[in-house]
């Protein structure tokens, strides 16, 4: 295994039962990046996060992160890394400023030290003005952001991050992609596993996407999409139109099936330089006399690539993962 990776595994496998929840997993993430792993429900995400942060022991094939191995060094491996999972792991007897004062201790910080990181944490995270109340007062964002700044009490060079933003409103997903970023910027290396397609958009340097146990492609996100070929052509079909003459026409002059979503009345596929086609597409449609409300292109998004690469889209995969361990 190579000494360039922060985090590196090779033909990872687990078995619970007669369940494969891991079939030869290969993962390389150099110092300081973000992967993303994506992947639906079942597909190994977590697993794979339990085997690499030392929780799971593999039953073949080989890992290492900050260059210790995970089964015969897993005391200095867990001395490296921080886990957030996808629920909150506080006392909630103890404040917000408790609980991360608690876990600085038990980190070895002197006490000083560890009011002095708290108060840091609580502020980096939002939870300044909430800091000596009861954590079981806070609301579901709040818990989540205080877990995530829990795990970077001790600074780990490297952080796991198993769906951190589940959960939470939109304003406290921000705070927690700039905190993110924060600290990829001064070197932490970070695994994230989200069920939110934006988020790997927006965080990740590259992404893995796993299915049955196994990793289906990777790359970075503009590589992915770009497999997908290039512009996509959108019709809104007018209510008094039929939808179905609308996805035959299309399916003519497309490069692959028309998807269509009979609530939304569109019809979308993929067309090789559909802005030059677009007057060709008009001229098929006004002759199948189908009305449209609306007419466009786009580009290929990770929501693409997830349906494609999975026969899933995102939003079905979406709920949290539940996997056998």
């Amino acid at each position: 295994m190579s000494e360039s990776y922060a985090i590196e595994a090779e033909g990872l496998v687990k078995v619970f039962g007669r369940t494969r929840a891991l079939d030869g997993i290969d993962l390389q993430v150099g110092t300081g990046a973000i992967l993303g792993m994506l992947g639906p429900n079942g597909a190994g995400k977590t697993t794979t996060v339990r085997v690499l942060t030392t929780l799971l022991r593999p039953d073949l094939g080989t890992a290492r992160v900050a260059g210790f191995d995970v089964r015969t060094e897993a005391a200095q491996v867990r001395r490296e890394i921080g886990l957030t999972g996808q629920y909150a792991a506080l006392d909630e007897s103890l404040t917000g400023r408790a609980n991360l004062i608690m876990v600085g201790q038990l980190c070895r910080l002197s006490k000083k030290q560890a009011r002095r990181r708290a108060a840091e944490l609580l502020e980096e995270f939002d939870l300044a003005g909430a800091a000596d109340r009861g954590v079981k007062t806070y609301s579901g964002g709040m818990r989540r952001r205080l877990d995530l700044a829990a795990s970077l009490v001790a600074r780990p060079s490297i952080l796991f991050l198993d769906e951190p933003t589940t959960g939470l409103d939109p304003r406290s997903r921000v705070v927690t992609w700039d905190a993110v970023r924060a600290l990829t910027a001064t070197g932490t290396t970070v695994l994230l596993t989200t069920q939110h397609l934006d988020e790997a958009d927006q965080l990740a340097d590259s992404i893995v996407v796993v299915d049955h146990g196994r990793v289906i492609a990777e790359g970075t996100s503009a590589e992915l999409k770009a497999k997908m070929g290039g512009e996509r052509v959108l019709l809104t079909v007018a209510p008094e139109s039929d939808l179905g003459a609308a996805r035959d026409v299309l399916a003519r002059i497309a490069d692959g099936p028309p998807q269509l979503d009979p609530a939304a009345r569109t019809v979308e596929a993929p067309v090789d330089g559909g802005a030059r086609r677009m007057p060709e597409i008009v001229r098929e449609l006004d002759a199948a006399g189908v009305l449209l409300d609306d007419l466009g292109i786009r580009r290929p998004s990770l929501d693409d690539v997830f349906l494609t690469l999975t026969g899933r889209a995102a939003d079905d995969a979406a709920e949290s993962e539940k996997e056998v361990a």
